[in-house]
C-alpha cells in the first residue's frame, strides 16, 4: 500500500476490523465478492496470467489475489493491515494456493523490487490514501517495461455520492458508515493525469456496473459511479 506518510491509520483500523468476515460472501465484503469475477476477467483479458508475476497492492483478505493465482499467476499481495494479511494467509490453508502475502507498503515494495512485475493491480485503494500521486508513482515503479497497471476506484460525481455513500453506507448498510469520503474520489481525467505524470500510457477506462439487489456485476461504458482502467509502462 503506502509508506508512513501516505497512510491514514483510521482506514487501516477500519478494514482490519472486517478481517474475520472478509471471506463471508454475505458479510460487509459482499460487494467485493460480487465484483471480483469481473475485475479478474478484466485483468485476464490484458495479461497472459499463467506466465505473469503480479502484485496485488492493497490486497486485503486476498479475494483478487486468489483469483489471479487460480488463473496461474505468481502473485505477491501486500497490505498494511496486519489482521487482513493474517486472514489472507489463513485462507491459503483452505484454497491450497501459493501466494506471497506481506505486510508491506507500496513504497517499500517499489524500492525493494523495482521493475519486477508484469502487472500491478490496485483495487479500491487509491480513494483511501492521502497522496494518490505518491501511490501511482509507487505502482509505476514496480512495473517491468511493457507491464500493465489495473486500478479500480470510484468517480467523483453526484451519482457516485448517491450510490457509494448514501445508498451503500446509509440506506442498504452494505458498508460501515464512513468507509468512503466523497472528496477523496477521483475522476477518470484526474487519475489519467496522475498516470501520465508517472510515465504510464492510459489504454482503457471502463465502467463497473453493480446491482446490489440481484448481486450482478458487469463492465459498462458508463463510468459515473465505479470504473476500472488499465495503463501500460512503455517498453
Amino acid at each position: 500500500m503506502q509508506n508512513a506518510a501516505n497512510v491514514n491509520p483510521a482506514e487501516i483500523a477500519r478494514f482490519d476490523s472486517l478481517a474475520a468476515r472478509w471471506w463471508d460472501p454475505d458479510g460487509e465484503s459482499r460487494p467485493l465478492h460480487d465484483l471480483n469475477p469481473v475485475r479478474t476477467a478484466y485483468v485476464a483479458a490484458r495479461l497472459d496470467l499463467p506466465s505473469a508475476r503480479v502484485a496485488d497492492v492493497g490486497c486485503g483478505g486476498g479475494l483478487l489475489s486468489e483469483a489471479l493465482a487460480r488463473a496461474g499467476a505468481k502473485v505477491t499481495g501486500i497490505d498494511l493491515g496486519e489482521k487482513v494479511i493474517g486472514i489472507a494467509k489463513l485462507h491459503l490453508y483452505e484454497s491450497r494456493l501459493d501466494i506471497d502475502y506481506r505486510v508491506q507498503s507500496s513504497a517499500a515494495l517499489a524500492t525493494a523490487e523495482p521493475e519486477s512485475f508484469d502487472a500491478v493491480c490496485c483495487m479500491e485503494l487509491i480513494e483511501h490514501v492521502p497522496d494518490p500521486a505518491g501511490l501511482v508513482n509507487d505502482l509505476a515503479a514496480m512495473l517491468k517495461p511493457g507491464g500493465r497497471l489495473v486500478i479500480s476506484t470510484i468517480n467523483r460525481t453526484p451519482a457516485a455520492f448517491g450510490a457509494a455513500i448514501v445508498g451503500a453506507e446509509y440506506v442498504m448498510r452494505m458498508l460501515p458508515r464512513g468507509t468512503h469520503h466523497y472528496a477523496q474520489f477521483l475522476k477518470p481525467s484526474e487519475l489519467g493525469r496522475l498516470l501520465r505524470h508517472a510515465g504510464l500510457e492510459l489504454e482503457d477506462v471502463s465502467g463497473l456496473g453493480y446491482n446490489p439487489l440481484n448481486r450482478k456485476a458487469w463492465l459498462s461504458r458508463v463510468t459515473a459511479v465505479n470504473y476500472i482502467l488499465s495503463a501500460r509502462k512503455p517498453a
